[in-house]
């Protein structure tokens, strides 16, 4: 029964935003790893509650890249021991590409930028009734791999959110987000504004004033359906 989540990152600067304050507040310990900064990934994902993958500016294309690569021989590992993976944005494009879907920017060159609403498919509608809307910030977009099911789609990029088996999620959104993120994001990517299909920076804004307690009350029903309620938790039920 481990107490240890695993944040992989892929900056030096990178943080686990809200998600890994819904861990902290539920007791787990958190381990950061970022390989793309020359870290190893961990040899055993038995070792840990869940692991959870987050965005970043690579590509989960950028197979020659070594950071890249570890996380992408690191995924099976996850899928094998059962443990729940919680892939977002990158991390869910890297689960999408494990399991043999295409990963590409939109034909178009459109990117999605801001809060946008997306649509639970029939199987997906009772993930989705805490919120429908999140905050995007990608250039490219998965497909929905055959051995998945698909949960939500987009106006802009199709496929939004599938979920793998029992314990691995893949959203295209960025459910960890906080308004110090958008912050940061908008500022030091203010060049991504301006792109087809971008929010100027005030829409960001006022989508989490709008969205952000939603948000935050979906990562708490999206833990406790993977049964993350925490190591106290679980202590109690197995006594």
């Amino acid at each position: 029964m481990s107490e240890s989540v695993l944040l992989v990152v892929h900056q030096k600067t990178s943080v686990a935003g809200h998600m890994g304050a819904l861990f902290s507040e539920r007791g787990y310990k958190l381990e950061t790893c970022c390989p793309c900064a020359g870290a190893k990934m961990p040899e055993r994902a038995e070792d840990f509650a869940a692991v959870v993958m987050f965005g970043g500016p690579m590509s989960a294309n950028d197979c020659s890249m070594d950071g890249i690569r570890a996380e992408l021989d690191f995924i099976p590992k996850v899928l094998d021991a059962k443990v729940p993976f919680l892939g977002l944005c990158l991390g869910g494009q890297m689960l999408a590409r494990v399991l043999g879907a295409r990963i590409a920017p939109h034909p178009d060159g459109w990117v999605e930028s801001g809060f946008t609403r997306i649509k639970p498919t029939e199987a997906g509608r009772e993930w989705f009734t805490e919120c429908d809307t999140f905050y995007q910030w990608h250039r490219e977009g998965f497909e929905a791999p055959e051995t998945a099911t698909l949960l939500a789609t987009g106006d802009i990029y199709p496929n939004q959110a599938f979920v793998y088996g029992e314990n691995a999620i893949a959203t295209q959104f960025h459910p960890e987000i906080t308004r110090d993120m958008i912050d940061r994001w908008t500022m030091h990517g203010a060049h991504r504004l301006g792109r087809p299909g971008a929010q100027p920076r005030q829409a960001h804004v006022k989508g989490w004033e709008l969205y952000g307690e939603r948000v935050d009350r979906w990562g708490r029903s999206l833990l406790d359906r993977f049964g993350l309620r925490g190591p106290a938790h679980l202590a109690e039920a197995a006594d």
